[in-house]
């Protein structure tokens, strides 16, 4: 007898171990998708990881089908989930599940798209039988139309006696549609009297992009190449390399280089971005490059394109390059050699919610060490950026990283001129417009005047971040979560950005009945509505979370600004990050406090980043940029560090409150979160959590506390801060916290209380 171990696509740790009926005992091994049942009904497309004959000591159900003919899985792959479950504290399970795309966790989720086709009717193909065939559709002239733009089309009408002296070629039911300008009727009229036959064929979904032109990259300028030369010395000592270029120093040009250095070598490269937004305008900067060897992948793509896109990383020919956001790094890689990883330092690497909670830059970084121990191929990976996270810049000052520094924007233009606007000064002379300083507005009048751009970066989304009540301060909350609801004016409604539950706006207070109920401060909604009141003649466009659902829309947004369609463009952090627009000449902060009055340990590293980065959009070819600062605190070290883009200052500050205080990367946190829809079982279950941790780690577990959002889908949460300094036997940590868990939960009032882990959180 046989048995097979599986993963599930569920929350679940381990795995599970089927039977193998007859039938189907050798069509199975590892890395294969098998169907199995769980439960009294349910069925699970599981993946096959072992095979094997050694019986367990319960009763094993068989398998119901196996659903593939070859592994869809690598070996290399698995290792690096089987990482990712154990370094971040993640069930394997929630690992497939977050790695393959949807079409194949499922039965039949995955359809290959097809086209229908014409064809000339085989009695037809010779000369004779086809003047026949016209002659019989002279009456009918729109048919005849039609069969003869087929035939001009598929090259049919070049035949002479039985041979045709061009190669017939396939013809679309559309292309012949909108070629002939007729309809499907027509086209059926002639299916129906045996003049076309119409037959359905499988197309892909990827983009063929034509044929690479590797001659087409740009040649590098003299620092470009200095840097280049730094990294491949580099590598000969180190696997990762950390490019510290300032904002539009061209490191697109240097990766574009190492790109096609590691393919003339027959190896693959992963480019990670941070933002689908990126992808969007990247895509098109390599491909007049690399063609047809790039391949895209991410989570606006349809998941029949990304089930495309797996088959094809795994079949004979895949794609030499993949540009992606995160995900593209579980796709499968048969000769990797050649990591990018562009904006580091960005947040948006690290997943959230939904588990599991890995941030990609690591992830690539194990991944490459992992392939280095077990493949020929030795993969090397570009950290780049022009404002690092703490962590990459201390292991490049410690050595674990090589560092390569370019310090000079492309064709020398200057870095922009930061000037800071104490808005608090003026608020109490009353000489501000809303959120808009007389400086900022002078500055867009006259870049509007001169035909330049002008983007404004509001890090808050909606119309207003809040109602309140000006007779007694109510403010609506979510009835599920515990923050106030945000207003977007465009749907007049009251929204949850925690669990996206919606609310009507209400007409009068419920405390005090007053009617006089109003928005509080400015989102990006408000932000474009005002500014084209000031601006009226102005073409105005927002980039924020609520108008780039599609993948359409970034490409809409990017293409309209940086086509001169649009002249001001407002956004969220999304336009930060390293979007490169030719005539931007004026950047608005409105508000630098809302970042740094974060209660965060890292709110003044993620606002130096932050500002540093969309002030980096000012100026490009042939004038300096100029960035408005609006800030109250312009007094604080990291303004004047922005200012002067000091990152030396600023990191050098900031390491020692690091050290001080037992913070990244001199201790490494764990969040242990407890949720449950009971406030007081949740309090207790982490008081006994947190007890227990103590007699293990002492004064290393801080809490438990409420999080700054204590309530969340109607589940009550509750804190408890691991800090762990570096050299610590981290697999004894996991171990200690899984042992934890499992005593919590083994206790009946604590069945119900969901534990989650967050591995250095951001």
């Amino acid at each position: 007898m046989k048995y097979v171990d599986v993963i599930l696509p569920l929350p679940l740790e381990g795995l599970f171990t089927y039977s193998l009926p007859q039938p189907l005992c050798d069509k199975v091994s590892f890395g294969m998708r098998v169907l199995v049942p769980l439960g009294k009904s349910k069925r699970y497309t599981a993946m096959a990881v072992r095979v094997h004959d050694e019986q367990p000591q319960f009763k094993c159900r068989d398998i119901i089908d196996v659903l593939d003919a070859t592994p869809v899985l690598l070996p290399q792959q698995y290792r690096m989930w089987q990482w990712i479950a154990e370094y971040y504290l993640s069930p394997i399970g929630e690992i497939f599940k977050a790695a393959l795309p949807s079409g194949m966790k499922s039965e039949d989720g995955y359809k290959p798209k097809t086209e229908v086709y014409v064809g000339l009717a085989d009695n037809l193909k010779n000369e004779q039988t086809l003047h026949v065939a016209l002659n019989m559709l002279s009456r009918a002239t729109r048919q005849q139309k039609v069969f003869i733009d087929y035939l001009a089309l598929s090259h049919w009408d070049t035949i002479e006696g039985d041979v045709c002296r061009e190669q017939p070629v396939d013809i679309t039911r559309d292309e012949l549609m909108n070629s002939s300008h007729s309809t499907a009727a027509v086209i059926k009229s002639l299916v129906d009297r045996q003049f076309l036959v119409t037959y359905e064929r499988e197309v892909g979904r990827l983009n063929d992009a034509g044929e690479p032109h590797l001659d087409r990259a740009k040649p590098l300028s003299a620092h470009q190449q200095e840097a280049y030369n730094q990294i491949l010395f580099q590598f000969l000592k180190k696997n990762v390399v950390l490019l510290h270029g300032v904002t539009s120093s061209g490191k697109t040009e240097v990766y574009i280089h190492l790109i096609r250095q590691a393919l003339e070598k027959k190896q693959q490269v992963l480019y990670l971005l941070p933002e689908i937004a990126l992808t969007v305008q990247m895509m098109n900067r390599l491909k007049q490059v690399f063609g047809n060897l790039l391949g895209i992948y991410h989570s606006k793509y349809s998941d029949a394109e990304r089930v495309e896109m797996w088959n094809k990383q795994l079949s004979a020919n895949p794609y030499e390059v993949i540009l992606g956001a995160r995900s593209a790094l579980f796709l499968p890689f048969q000769r990797l050699g050649l990591i990018i990883v562009d904006e580091e330092h960005e947040t948006s690497f690290k997943q959230q919610d939904p588990a599991p909670r890995y941030h990609a830059r690591n992830a690539a970084i194990m991944m490459a060490s992992q392939l280095s121990t077990s493949t020929n191929y030795h993969p090397k990976i570009v950290l780049g950026t022009a404002t690092p996270s703490m962590e990459s810049y201390y292991n490049a000052m410690t050595g674990k990283y090589g560092l390569v520094r370019l310090t000079t924007r492309y064709q020398d233009i200057q870095l922009p001129e930061i000037q800071v606007v104490d808005i608090k000064d003026l608020q109490r002379r009353k000489m501000m417009n809303g959120p808009f300083s007389p400086q900022l507005l002078g500055a867009m009048r006259k870049a509007l005047e001169q035909g330049e751009q002008v983007i404004l970066f509001q890090n808050r989304r909606g119309f207003a971040p809040m109602v309140e009540c000006r007779q007694c301060g109510w403010v609506p909350r979510c009835d599920n979560c515990d923050v106030c609801l945000t207003y977007h004016k465009n749907t007049n409604l009251l929204t949850c950005h925690y669990c996206g539950a919606v609310y009507q706006v209400p007409e009068v207070c419920p405390c005090c009945g007053s009617t006089d109920l109003r928005g509080r401060g400015y989102g990006t909604e408000k932000i474009e509505d005002q500014i084209q009141a000031i601006f009226p003649d102005a073409r105005v466009a927002r980039m924020d979370l609520d108008t780039t659902r599609t993948r359409n829309a970034y490409e809409r947004l990017i293409n309209d600004f940086s086509a001169g369609r649009t002249n001001i463009l407002i956004g969220t952090q999304m336009i930060s990050k390293g979007l490169d627009f030719d005539r931007v000449s004026v950047v608005g902060i409105l508000s630098a406090d809302s970042m740094l009055n974060y209660p965060d340990f890292r709110a003044y590293e993620h606002a130096f980043m932050m500002m540093s980065q969309v002030s980096g959009r000012a100026g490009r070819k042939n004038k300096r940029g100029l960035v408005l600062l609006q800030t109250k605190n312009a007094q604080l070290p990291v303004i004047s560090q922005v200012v002067h883009n000091d990152y030396e200052g600023f990191y050098n500050e900031l390491l020692e409150e690091r050290q001080a205080f037992h913070y990244p990367p001199f201790y490494r946190l764990t969040y242990v979160y407890l949720r449950h829809r009971d406030d007081r079982v949740v309090e207790a279950a982490a008081q006994l959590i947190g007890t227990r941790l103590r007699q293990w780690f002492g004064a290393r577990v801080l809490g438990p506390d409420k999080p700054a959002v204590a309530k969340v889908k109607t589940l009550h949460i509750r804190k408890l801060v691991l800090k762990l300094e570096n050299g610590i036997d981290m697999q004894r940590v996991r171990d200690c916290l899984r042992l934890v868990q499992q005593q919590m939960q083994e206790d009946s009032r604590f069945g119900a209380v969901q534990v989650l882990y967050d591995v250095d959180p951001l």
